[in-house]
């Protein structure tokens, strides 16, 4: 059972959509405490800031996309991860050192080469999405 008391990693994100590098970096992320707090930025159809223009897909797609996609890989939803509804933030701040790491991850090339943008055009072309 996930439990809110225990250290936990933050993922935030547009996951437009959920694909094989945000795999990567939730594996990585539950490695460090084994549970992850997946938040999901409310920007269908509108900005998520500079050059993020392009989210066709709801809260409800990508929560569902996530979940099917990380049940496939073993992991649980309520036990490993949770997934919340977020509105859409740009920034993040904070005070005085209070028990935070922001950490940027790096992958191989060929997970750091992984496009949600190219995986939009290719559903576009496809006629899956609009």
């Amino acid at each position: 059972m996930f439990d809110p008391k225990k250290p936990t990693v933050l993922l935030l994100g547009r996951w437009q959509p959920w694909h094989k590098g945000h795999l990567a970096l939730f594996e990585r992320a539950i490695s460090k405490t084994g549970q992850v707090v997946i938040q999901v930025r409310d920007v269908k159809d509108s900005s998520g800031g500079e050059g993020q223009e392009d989210n066709p897909f709801s809260f409800e797609e990508i929560s569902k996309n996530i979940a099917e996609k990380l049940f496939l890989s073993g992991y649980k939803i309520n036990e490993d991860f949770i997934i919340q509804f977020v509105p859409n933030i740009t920034n993040i701040t904070y005070g005085r050192g209070v028990g935070y790491k922001i950490e940027q991850e790096s992958f191989s090339p060929d997970i750091e080469s992984i496009s949600a943008t190219k995986i939009r055009k290719t559903l576009r072309d496809e006629g899956k999405i609009q």
